[in-house]
């Protein structure tokens, strides 16, 4: 009779694991793709600080940004 409750208990703990397995799967695969994304971002702002750079050197050359800045 003390088999069954242990029985039903091992199952539901199993259950648990599994998902509990599972969570953590996806979780270290959103840590991927997190890290992805935060590297491309990284890659864009480079881009757009570029981008700036080129525009305050032409705004200067053409005369169009304070001579101060």
């Amino acid at each position: 009779m003390t088999d069954a409750p242990e029985s039903l208990i091992l199952r539901y703990l199993r259950q648990i694991d599994q998902k509990v397995d599972r969570l953590a799967e996806d979780v270290h695969d959103l840590k991927v793709r997190m890290t992805s994304v935060e590297e491309n971002l990284a890659g864009v702002q480079r881009r757009i600080d570029r981008v700036e750079a080129r525009l305050d050197r032409i705004e200067r050359r053409l005369d169009l940004a304070d001579a101060s800045a």
